[in-house]
């Protein structure tokens, strides 16, 4: 049909795209009036749009984008029956707080499921996992139905990131480390955390800074890894003791890296037999 409608739309299984396609197959073939179901979110015009719009109707077209729309609608269906089967599933499981989450507002993605993850998840950890930067409930779900909730498996969450392949497999040979890589697995509840790791890299946040400054000096895929073992070392203690996450900023993590390091600094000074002075910047 030579329709541009991609162009002018970011999505077009969105409601926009969506809308205008079902307009299209029930026989609207005015540019301008396919154009003015545009959603008021849409960022380009109606004039713009309607110039994407500009097309040859064939038959044999209009045929393959009806059966691509049909297919569209079954899979959806599909979809929303096993969403439905999954809230189902955690209302069945045993509650570990009786205390109701206060909803909060975020921006709802495709990938979403049809209902709120949140309260559920709160229900059955006895805490929100989904405070920790990078994680949302769709990505903690992931982690719990390979680990479960009961983190007693693992004596320490070094046992835990161990399990995972997320620690250094340091291969050692006359005292020296001759190789510290991570060991390859297929452990999905560390893949998550690794695309959580990913997902913060632009954060303005403690866990976004540290990856950072970990991939200016180490390259991305060390950083991802090192970022990932941080977020899941602080899955396991939220989870075990049921603690709330404590939130840290950027400016407050570079805060206290600089004091490490001067802590560190000094350490190193005094073992030489040497005092570190501090001098005034003019």
């Amino acid at each position: 049909m030579n329709l541009l409608l991609d162009n002018v739309v970011s999505d077009i299984t969105g409601k926009t795209g969506l809308k205008i396609i079902r307009e299209i197959l029930l026989g609207e073939r005015s540019s301008i009036k396919l154009a003015s179901y545009r959603d008021k979110r849409c960022k380009n015009s109606i004039e713009t749009i309607a110039k994407s719009l500009q097309g040859n109707y064939r038959n044999e077209h209009l045929f393959t984008l009806k059966q691509a729309v049909e297919l569209y609608d079954i899979y959806d269906e599909k979809l929303n029956d096993c969403d439905t089967t999954i809230e189902k599933c955690l209302s069945q499981l045993d509650k570990q707080t009786d205390q109701v989450l206060k909803k909060k507002k975020r921006q709802k993605k495709m990938s979403d499921l049809n209902f709120d993850l949140s309260p559920y998840l709160y229900g059955i950890c006895g805490t929100d996992l989904t405070e920790i930067d990078g994680l949302n409930g769709h990505t903690v779900l992931k982690v719990l139905a390979e680990t479960g909730v009961n983190m007693n498996k693992w004596k320490t969450a070094k046992h835990f990131v161990s399990w995972m392949g997320l620690s250094p497999d340091n291969k050692i040979s006359g005292g020296k480390i001759l190789s510290s890589k991570t060991v390859k697995t297929k452990n999905r509840a560390k893949h998550a955390f690794k695309l959580a790791a990913f997902a913060s890299a632009n954060a303005k946040s403690g866990i976004g800074a540290y990856y950072r400054r970990l991939r200016a000096r180490l390259g991305a895929p060390k950083a991802i890894n090192a970022t990932a073992r941080k977020i899941a070392v602080i899955f396991y203690n939220m989870l075990k003791h049921k603690t709330a996450y404590k939130t840290q900023t950027q400016e407050e993590y570079d805060q206290a890296y600089n004091q490490r390091l001067l802590k560190n600094l000094n350490n190193r000074a005094k073992q030489l037999g040497m005092v570190m002075v501090p001098i005034e910047v003019t």
